[in-house]
């Protein structure tokens, strides 16, 4: 009875994993001509002059800033956050996001400094003289109480900007896990190794050391996300949606909008280098 038991036990994990495989195989393959079009963006091409990073990095900072939120939410709504503590959710997904909270949240800088990849990437704009002031005026508006879409307002954000930090931060806020999950992983952290090793070769032809910083944010961001985060996030988005075929039709709709939204983001940065 007991061999029997065992085998029962092992038919039912082995199905179980196909069942979580095929629901991520399924979301990347839908997923996959927007990568295309991502991976092909005529932007990287014009990413060869240290004006036109600068005019980048001054746009993109807002989606360095706005997927924090995203971790975040995740944590809140994977992990306790109240006291007194009790256990939440699955303890594999709890490990998952916390260990992808403090990589995003604390990791380190190149001379072994903590910092967070926002702070990391924001110090690397000033050292090449990028334009820091509208994310640095957000976040600040944003710390002495103003609402996100108010501080959004008031900083003159293009529409473009505008609309991609509302559409994370809506999810963020008030989408259901699985949904925050698939945008996570599909729309940022599964995409982010793919996107950056694109501007980091261009970048290493270019000796300057005023690039360190940022060389080293990119390169760590490939390291962390294509090594560890991004098979974490894969797993985690294979468990909130439990095969449920709602959840996962949700996780790959929400997805498509987040890979629009960059596409958007992308085509706007163009238009301005």
């Amino acid at each position: 009875k007991k061999k029997l038991l065992s085998s029962l036990i092992n038919k039912y994990k082995f199905a179980s994993e196909k069942l979580l495989m095929k629901t991520v195989e399924s979301l990347e393959t839908s997923l996959l001509p927007y990568r295309k079009k991502l991976l092909e963006h005529p932007l990287y091409n014009k990413l060869q002059t240290e004006e036109s990073i600068k005019i980048f990095m001054s746009y993109h900072s807002f989606a360095v800033w706005d997927f924090m939120s995203l971790v975040k939410s995740l944590q809140l709504k994977l992990t306790s956050t109240q006291i007194p503590w009790i256990p939440v959710g699955n303890p594999s997904t709890r490990r998952l996001i916390n260990e992808i909270v403090w990589g995003e949240e604390s990791d380190v800088d190149k001379n072994n400094n903590p910092f967070s990849h926002y702070e990391l990437y924001v110090q690397s704009m000033d050292k090449i003289g990028a334009d820091s002031s509208k994310i640095k005026n957000l976040v600040s508006l944003i710390e002495n109480g103003t609402h996100w879409r108010e501080a959004l307002i008031e900083v003159q954000v293009p529409k473009e900007i505008f609309d991609f930090v509302d559409f994370s931060l809506t999810v963020a806020t008030e989408a259901p896990v699985h949904i925050v999950a698939g945008v996570f992983t599909f729309g940022r952290e599964d995409l982010i190794p793919d996107l950056f090793i694109e501007i980091v070769r261009g970048l290493s032809k270019n000796n300057d050391e005023k690039f360190d910083d940022l060389l080293y944010y990119l390169e760590r961001h490939i390291e962390l996300d294509g090594d560890e985060h991004g098979p974490m996030a894969l797993q985690m988005i294979q468990e909130l949606c439990e095969n449920d075929s709602q959840k996962i039709g949700e996780a790959l709709a929400y997805s498509q909008k987040a890979l629009e939204h960059r596409l958007k983001l992308w085509d706007f940065i163009s238009t301005k280098i």
